[in-house]
């Protein structure tokens, strides 16, 4: 039987003769009663195990050490009042694998930091099962949304021959190590996927709505808590639609992810509010409830110098048109501004990326990102350009070589008409649902700079 199921029929199990198998969390000894702490990763929360200290035939109980796997049978007993609501008073204990006394995680206090270096057993603590189930919870609400809402998955490729960012952060996929990159295994130079999008958008004017959900890959050498050269992207894209439409299914589909873990893992949210974030409850039910707002990026400069004129003080404090915004005149729009998520548009063109729309102004595009409170830039997205020679332009303008998207930009010739997609970072979503501070804590072997430990 699975710890899962012992709770969710407690009642009916009362009394009743069960057996598990599960991996020694402690076992404290008495001299007459002792108590075995067991969980068999299938729920949060444990089992304790009662069994009497000096009865014949619990041998393999008194020497199982923290980490081992033990088969337990006995009766459950229901508690009520006390910390556990059950209990299983053992009848047999067999030790089926016993763990080394150097095992690394024990009773006491571990850093995330020292976490990370054993990434393949920090699962087994209760913060990072309740951050990777919860990962895997809003991994399947994403394809629930987009699958309900007939959207169709598009698998685009990893290996790509082209930057659909234009930044150049690219990690090159060769088996020649003299860059000869027209004798290389693909005839050209290859690399590693920044995003899905640009192979996106012509399955979006075969079906109307797709969206890919995999990894992503940027050879940007930051070592900041919210960036990793290894993470996942969910990217719809939406033909026949203007960037209110995209505006409109980024918050529906926000809404539905945060809800269902909601629905689903209260628990470990309850668990990770205790320890990680406090009011992380009421920070996600927020999503939920909130009526998203809309400012333009010429609007959010007003307000951020109005703040400065009133006395506030910014890290960056120059404000002008054609400034990337920071995280920290972010989170001032989302969280003392306007107290709710918030979306801002029309971003100046020249901090944009060469396929997004061009406004009629000549200096905006209709780009928007996503900010919400506690973490700033959550997703963003845009309408896509539907004039090929525009495209030409910016390629040219930002070095980009177009004749390598050759197949993009025809595609504007072969009956193109309007198309919105936005992106969200998967690890980025669930920090701000976790509580979790640092990328790295809620991936399951974090790819950084300088760091390939497993």
């Amino acid at each position: 039987m699975e710890l899962k199921q012992i709770y969710f029929d407690q009642l009916n199990l009362d009394q009743k003769e069960i057996t598990l198998i599960g991996r020694v969390r402690s076992n404290r000894q008495g001299k007459a009663v002792s108590f075995m702490i067991l969980n068999d990763g299938t729920y949060l929360h444990d089992l304790q195990v009662v069994y009497k200290t000096d009865t014949k035939g619990y041998d393999d109980a008194l020497v199982s050490r923290v980490a081992s796997i033990v088969e337990v049978t006995g009766t459950l007993i229901l508690t009520p009042g006390k910390q556990q609501p059950f209990e299983l008073q053992a009848t047999e204990i067999v030790l089926l694998d016993q763990a080394v006394e150097e095992y690394p995680l024990q009773k006491k206090e571990h850093s995330p930091e020292f976490l990370r270096e054993i990434a393949h057993l920090r699962a087994r603590t209760k913060t990072f099962n309740s951050i990777f189930r919860i990962r895997s919870t809003a991994s399947f609400a994403i394809h629930k949304f987009f699958q309900e809402e007939g959207y169709v998955y598009a698998n685009t490729p990893i290996i790509t021959s082209n930057d659909a960012e234009g930044a150049g952060e690219q990690f090159v996929v060769t088996v020649n190590e003299d860059k000869d990159y027209e004798n290389d295994f693909f005839g050209k130079k290859a690399a590693l996927t920044v995003s899905g999008q640009l192979n996106a958008e012509p399955f979006a004017q075969a079906f109307k709505k797709v969206y890919t959900f995999g990894p992503t890959f940027r050879a940007e050498n930051s070592h900041t808590n919210r960036h990793a050269s290894e993470f996942w992207m969910m990217e719809p894209e939406i033909a026949f639609a203007e960037l209110k439409d995209g505006i409109k299914v980024m918050e529906d589909m926000l809404k539905s992810v945060v809800q269902y873990v909601m629905e689903k893992n209260m628990e470990e949210l309850k668990f990770l509010e205790s320890n990680l974030e406090e009011g992380l409850i009421e920070k996600i039910t927020g999503i939920v409830n909130s009526n998203f707002k809309v400012n333009t990026y010429e609007e959010v400069l007003e307000i951020l110098k109005e703040a400065i004129k009133n006395g506030h003080v910014f890290e960056e404090n120059n404000i002008y048109f054609g400034l990337d915004l920071g995280t920290e005149h972010e989170r001032y729009i989302c969280e003392v501004v306007n107290k709710c998520p918030t979306f801002v548009t029309n971003y100046p063109k020249e901090i944009k990326a060469f396929y997004m729309k061009q406004n009629d102004d000549g200096k905006t595009v209709a780009a928007v990102d996503l900010l919400v409170p506690g973490i700033g830039e959550l997703c963003g997205g845009s309408q896509r350009e539907d004039d090929s020679q525009k495209i030409i332009k910016r390629c040219e303008e930002m070095g980009i070589d177009y004749k390598d998207l050759d197949w993009y930009i025809k595609l504007r010739d072969y009956g193109y008409y309007k198309s919105t997609g936005f992106g969200l970072g998967f690890e980025r979503l669930l920090m701000y649902i976790t509580g979790a501070s640092n990328i790295r804590d809620v991936m399951l072997y974090p790819r950084t700079p300088k760091n390939l430990l497993f």
